[in-house]
């Protein structure tokens, strides 16, 4: 539990330029949990709901200086990872992490929404070997978790063991793309199923963001992980239900913080 009055939760990941996934969404899902939110930017990516049209990464230097400034000053109680893109920024991350550990949310965040390549291939060893051990929990949606382990047609829970297996010490796997609506937590020990309602709604770009966020700002806050878990899950559930499928052309950005009730 933190010692500053109002939970303090860290993005690494990158820019969205169309406001519905990456940074964008990790900020409003902080905001909506209650906590104070702080970024690293890694990427700046050009992006609507249709697609991804250009991405420029930010150098290692500048991403390790933003994680010292924020750390040094405001202080860290939980963070999150998403789009980390290359193999050097995974580097630069680990190594300062190493050193400052704190809660860790690893979403695998590989391809975008819209089929864009968010994560070069030569990042993925550096992200399995570097980042997974240092995270508190890595949730991939059921394709990150076929594509990590190179397998498919497995259970969730065989899946998360395999995850597990790569080094994460505990394994959320989202069920968006499942067969059965119910996210799986594996932490070495127990598997929990956590129902998740499904809404039938064309504005789901940014859920799997909004659950890490969530999730972050959960133990942020002093929750178990399982508990975590399921505010995750409610949270990204009602942030697809309130979707805001009037924007854009493509599918349309989640909405965590109710945007259309509020107005």
């Amino acid at each position: 539990m933190t010692d500053s009055p109002v939970p303090r939760c860290l993005t690494i990941a990158g820019s969205d330029s169309g406001g519905g996934a990456g940074i964008q969404a990790d900020l409003k899902a902080f905001a909506a949990a209650g906590c104070y939110g702080t970024t690293a930017i890694v990427a700046l990516t050009a992006q609507n709901t249709v697609g991804v049209t250009d991405v420029l990464e930010v150098p290692p230097e500048l991403v390790r200086a933003q994680l010292e400034a924020v750390f040094s000053d405001i202080g860290v109680d939980a963070a999150k990872s998403g789009m980390l893109f290359s193999a050097a920024v995974v580097e630069t991350v680990a190594d300062f992490l190493a050193d400052h550990s704190v809660p860790l949310v690893v979403d695998p965040v590989m391809v975008a929404s819209s089929g864009a390549r968010l994560l070069r291939d030569d990042a993925v060893e550096a992200l399995v070997t570097r980042l997974f051990p240092l995270a508190t929990v890595v949730t991939p949606n059921v394709l990150e978790a076929q594509a990590l382990t190179a397998v498919t047609g497995l259970s969730l829970s065989l899946l998360s063991e395999r995850v597990h297996a790569l080094g994460a010490p505990a394994v959320v796997i989202t069920g968006g793309h499942a067969d059965r609506s119910v996210d799986h937590l594996f932490d070495g020990r127990e598997h929990v199923e956590i129902p998740v309602e499904r809404h039938d709604v064309a504005a789901t770009h940014g859920a799997g963001c909004t659950h890490s966020a969530t999730l972050a700002a959960a133990l942020a806050r002093g929750l178990s992980l399982e508990e975590a878990a399921r505010a995750a899950a409610a949270a990204a559930s009602r942030a697809v239900e309130q979707g805001l499928d009037e924007i854009g052309a493509g599918d349309g950005p989640v909405d965590v913080l109710g945007i259309r009730a509020a107005g």
